[in-house]
């Protein structure tokens, strides 16, 4: 007398699951790299040893072929002259009174042009902060 099962092993693989996961993972990756924003000019910038800890709000970045770029928070770039540097970051002021101006300039500018963007800030009274890269 043979003993008959009632149910069928399959030896079948579902892969249901792991397909959930790849797509939780092609989710989180495409979110995340969405928040990373980075600098879209290429400047070289200046070495120092120390950086610092403020974190400013508004970048204004100054290329080595003396293009003006201004950006607040995570918005991209724009290419602007430098008579429009200062009434736009008198109107970044009023929304935000504590704001820190980062300057961006590549190690080829010349003084004279940092030296025009740090003068403008200083008759405004924005609190402005060079960027630096750390030297290795």
């Amino acid at each position: 007398m043979s003993i008959k099962r009632r149910s069928k092993v399959e030896a079948g693989f579902n892969m249901s699951s792991m397909t959930d996961l790849v797509f939780l993972l092609l989710i989180f990756f495409m979110i995340t790299s969405t928040v990373v924003h980075p600098n879209a000019i290429k400047v070289l910038l200046p070495q120092a040893r120390k950086q610092t800890s403020a974190k400013p709000i508004t970048r204004v970045t100054i290329d080595a072929d003396l293009n003006y770029y201004v950006a607040t928070g995570n918005e991209r770039e724009r290419m602007v002259a430098f008579e429009e540097i200062e009434p736009f970051l008198q109107s970044i002021v009023l929304d935000e009174p504590e704001m820190y101006v980062a300057l961006y300039a590549d190690e080829n500018v010349p003084h004279r042009e940092i030296v025009k963007v740090l003068s403008m800030a200083n008759d405004n009274k924005f609190k402005l902060v060079i960027a630096t890269r750390p030297i290795k």
